[in-house]
């Protein structure tokens, strides 16, 4: 089967294009600039991006990640593919080291399946002291045999373990991960600048959630915040929910990480798309209200209701980047940090038909996954 789209605003990270895109098995087979050469389904001058890409979420639509229940998970999946995210890492949270083995084995069916892209660890490697929506009382030590323990679980699909680089073990334990190809991140650590420095040179390679869970930017005490920002090696992932981040600190990293070095994420909780009410966030129970989500004791924000294609919208209006930067940061530069450019994350002859259209207010009104349409245009 072929399909067209015609009278399309192509948007990749090189700029914008009026013009058509053949798609064909599921691949984008033709990119062509102006009117399309033959019949097909006129998107009326919408724009066409990249599905988004989501290395960091906890679920959505009443599914938690966390669980391992596989229907729920799916739930979770749908939810927010039908908001433009077409490559999701289910994102764990800390737990008895049992549960999340059997967390990463059952979520382990739905990468089998391609249904997600891979596992996250956010704990329980992380400091007690910006633990944030985790429970303090589950915190370990990083150990580099019992994350191997936890890989093998996974059966290979762990993609990322966030490890506060100022703990015992962090710095092996990173080497370790690395060694068996899995990002490490540093993230809900209190380390200062040198400890964040030697996280880095021991290799890790992505900032969870910059900002977040760490020690504040300061001018004596640059804390993790200046290290992770001014390396090179480091991606650095942000929340853009208005909620998280201030606006103003969201242009400060991405006017110094630039877009090959930053990732929009959404950071979802199970309440994504549901409303207010009380839910759980591994053992910690939330309350999500007016959209915010916070621990019932204490406070703390716990995870997000955001959506790719809100991050996406406010990038380019509260943040103010270009539409070729906000495609990039969504999809191609995590698609990069999960070592999948080569098939996702831009519009290309030869990639995944994985699209979302939008119309000229940035909203989703049809999303594309494998050249099979989710919601229709």
């Amino acid at each position: 089967m072929s399909l067209t789209l015609a009278d399309a605003r192509i948007v990749t990270p090189a700029g914008v294009h009026e013009g058509w895109l053949t798609i064909e098995d599921g691949r984008i087979t033709h990119v062509g600039h102006g009117s399309a050469p033959g019949p097909g389904l006129s998107l009326g001058g919408r724009y066409v991006v990249p599905g988004f890409v989501d290395i960091h979420n906890h679920g959505g639509a009443g599914g938690s990640f966390p669980t391992g229940d596989l229907d729920k998970a799916r739930d979770a999946v749908a939810l927010h593919r039908r908001h433009g995210t077409t490559t999701t890492v289910a994102s764990l949270v800390t737990d008895p080291v049992g549960s999340l083995s059997r967390a990463a084995s059952a979520l382990a069916e739905l990468c089998d399946e391609g249904l997600l892209a891979g596992i996250h660890f956010e704990g329980p490697y992380i400091a007690k002291a910006r633990c944030g929506a985790h429970d303090p009382t589950l915190l370990r030590e990083p150990s580099p045999r019992e994350l191997a323990e936890l890989l093998k679980a996974g059966r290979g699909h762990v993609r990322m373990v966030t490890i506060a680089a100022e703990l015992p073990g962090a710095l092996d334990t990173i080497r370790m991960a690395v060694a068996e190809g899995v990002i490490a991140a540093i993230g809900h650590s209190d380390a200062d600048y040198e400890q964040t420095i030697a996280g880095i040179e021991a290799g890790a390679s992505v900032a969870t959630h910059l900002y977040n869970a760490m020690p504040p930017l300061g001018h004596r005490a640059p804390g993790p915040v200046a290290a992770l920002l001014d390396d090179e090696r480091v991606t650095v992932e942000l929340i853009n929910d208005g909620v998280h981040v201030h606006p103003a600190m969201l242009r400060l990293a991405y006017e110094v990480a630039g877009p090959g070095r930053t990732v929009l994420i959404t950071d979802a909780m199970s309440a994504t798309g549901l409303g207010d009410g009380d839910y759980l966030l591994g053992s910690m129970r939330v309350r999500v209200d007016d959209g915010v989500a916070r621990l019932v004791e204490g406070g703390s924000i716990a995870g997000s209701t955001l959506t790719m294609d809100v991050a996406f919208r406010r990038s380019v209006r509260e943040v103010g980047m270009s539409l070729p930067d906000a495609v990039q940061v969504a999809s191609l530069t995590p698609a990069r940090v999960l070592g999948l450019a080569d098939r996702i994350g831009s519009i290309a002859v030869g990639k995944a038909a994985d699209l979302v259209v939008l119309s000229g207010a940035l909203e989703a009104d049809g999303v594309m996954k494998d050249g099979v349409w989710i919601t229709e245009p």
